[in-house]
């Protein structure tokens, strides 16, 4: 298919794709790329069934979209669980195609055309997928799918409304504590509730990646993983290490900063229903509705450069976002993209706090990133792999600083620190999701309580602090069952841990010299997924997180910044 005219996304055109049609095209376009008389030759029948796989791709963006938008609507509902099934059987051409690639006698000639990186790829992917695997894999996709339905099922009842989940923000963040307490308790009532049927999605889901694992001839789950996740120059241990520095460097600065909170706050204990309260008159808030947010965004991003501001024009123009919470939409934000029209898309769940700006830049960052890579003709090189593309996002939270008086007034300052601990905070709970994960999936075998007690003592680990007095529940050790990542994407989460070591280098470098940060990260984001994550970071001249000097030296950073603004705070104080 030609790439689609440009239109607004409620126009864009899905149709569900046939598989037994996809599956004659993609045949006879393999065998063309089989009986190739040269690598040109592959090269060119590669970018036919290349054609092939974006028609698949967009109908499935599109319907994944339009289901998380509206989790009730009967159709899209209905597409959504098409795509769980077919899913499965689409990854088995996609196999096909590999094999193929890695036979080629012309493999070198190809190369000179796709780059090394699609080889590395194919023959990651190979040891991933098997005939053998694809009702696992449906099971797997209705079981995720199902955790997203019971999450966006919450009808909280608080204050006399009914409320989802990210409704309930606003009232965690309140000046007055009872509220806060109230709000926490009642959020985390729709969780216990609901245990049974977490613990139950939860167990199903281990088991079956423990039996797809188990029949491809892995150990267990985890390093597949890593695998489906195309991680290349790193393994678990690289990631345990990494684990160390932050328990060694940053767990240490956040407990001095819980002191220096309680100091603000003039609370003698601080419990779990605090953790979203950063000053005793107030959080900062956005001083406008999703509306007004979108239309300093706009001004934000034409500001910042030539390319920003064509990127947001389109993004607005086109109505390729999706902001406002309400009822029946899936919780969240992420960016997804559209192949054929090539588009990305934002979805968040503005909920009128200071998240609202932090998503709406963070997934901006991500939608950037594949407009400015939206001209690679392998599919595979439009986004990198995970941990790189959260240095896309994260970082554009830190280079749209010098533009968030736009949205915050008077209160700047205040966003700012806030954002910079929560960064911090932030790190040391990835860490207890990821190594949480690795006990998960070491022992499958465990019970519901067992994992529950695991989570505690990891948590305890990373946050030693955490007072979850009153509350059986998080007590527990329920707190997890919020965290999407575990049930949907296991093992995508320290990837946020590793790009935050990477954006708060990018925001040390915008504070030496924004325009050489900007042409770096610039940089960054054209070259896609054309390399693996530790080239990438060559890429942008930046430092590996795996280095423990490097974690050190940036924390030490971030560390002086927060002493001399809290100086500052305590003489308006």
């Amino acid at each position: 298919m030609e790439t689609a005219e440009l239109t607004k996304f409620k126009d864009f055109k899905y149709i569900r794709p046939d598989l037994e049609v996809f599956a004659e095209r993609f045949g006879l376009l393999l065998k063309e790329f089989q009986i190739a008389g040269s690598g040109k030759e592959q090269y060119e029948a590669l970018k036919k069934i290349n054609e092939v796989r974006k028609d698949f791709d967009t109908m499935r963006s599109i319907a994944s979209i339009r289901y998380t938008i509206d989790t009730e609507d009967k159709f899209y509902n209905s597409e959504h669980e098409y795509f769980d099934n077919a899913g499965p059987v689409y990854s088995g051409f996609r196999k096909q195609l590999y094999a193929a690639l890695l036979e080629s006698e012309y493999a070198d000639e190809l190369k000179e055309h796709t780059g090394n990186e699609l080889f590395e790829i194919a023959k990651r992917y190979m040891k991933t997928y098997s005939p053998e695997i694809i009702e696992d894999l449906k099971l797997e996709n209705r079981l995720a799918t199902e955790y997203v339905r019971l999450i966006a099922s919450a009808k909280i009842t608080f204050e006399g409304e009914e409320r989802n989940i990210a409704g309930m923000a606003p009232f965690l963040e309140s000046m007055n504590r009872e509220v806060r307490k109230n709000a926490s308790e009642t959020k985390w009532k729709f969780f216990e509730d609901n245990e049974e049927s977490f613990d139950r999605i939860y167990d199903e889901l281990v088991k079956v990646r423990t039996s797809i694992a188990k029949k491809l001839g892995y150990e267990n789950f985890i390093q597949l993983a890593y695998d489906r996740m195309d991680r290349s120059g790193y393994y678990p241990e690289d990631i345990a290490k990494f684990r160390d520095s932050v328990k060694t460097f940053i767990v240490p600065v956040n407990e001095r900063g819980r002191e220096i909170k309680k100091k603000q706050l003039g609370l003698d204990k601080l419990y779990y229903y605090d953790s979203g309260f950063d000053f005793k008159d107030g959080n900062p808030d956005p001083k406008g509705p999703p509306e007004w947010i979108v239309e300093k965004a706009k001004k934000m991003y034409e500001d910042l450069s030539e390319e920003t501001g064509k990127f947001i024009n389109i993004m607005i123009d086109d109505e390729l976002m999706d902001l406002y919470n309400r009822k029946g939409k899936a919780a969240g934000g992420y960016c997804s993209y559209i192949p054929n029209y090539e588009s990305p898309f934002i979805f968040a769940n503005m909920n009128g706090t200071s998240h609202d700006i932090k998503v709406l830049t963070h997934e901006a960052g991500h939608a950037f990133q594949a407009y400015e890579s939206r001209y690679f003709e392998m599919p595979e090189y439009v986004h990198p792999t995970l941990e790189a593309c959260e240095i896309h996002s994260m970082s554009m939270e830190f280079i749209t600083w010098p533009w968030m008086e736009l949205f915050f007034e008077e209160d700047t300052d205040k966003f700012l620190y806030s954002h910079l601990v929560r960064a911090l905070k932030f790190i040391p709970y990835g860490c207890t999701v990821d190594e949480f994960q690795h006990y998960v999936y070491t022992n499958p075998d465990a019970t519901p309580k067992e994992r529950k007690i695991k989570w505690r003592e990891i948590e305890n680990k990373y946050s030693p602090w955490t007072n979850y007095e009153g509350n059986d529940f998080l007590e527990r050790g329920g707190f997890w069952f919020q965290q999407g990542h575990i049930f949907r994407r296991p093992f995508y989460y320290i990837d946020y841990c590793l790009a935050q070591i990477c954006a708060l280098q990018f925001w040390r470098k915008c504070n030496n010299d924004k325009d050489i940060a900007w042409e770096d990260y610039v940089r960054l984001c054209k070259a896609g997924g054309s390399k693996p994550f530790l080239e990438l970071l060559d890429v942008a001249k930046i430092d590996s997180p795996f280095d423990r000097n490097v974690v050190k030296s940036i924390v030490e950073y971030v560390s002086e910044w927060l002493n001399n603004v809290e100086k500052e705070f305590e003489l308006e104080n």
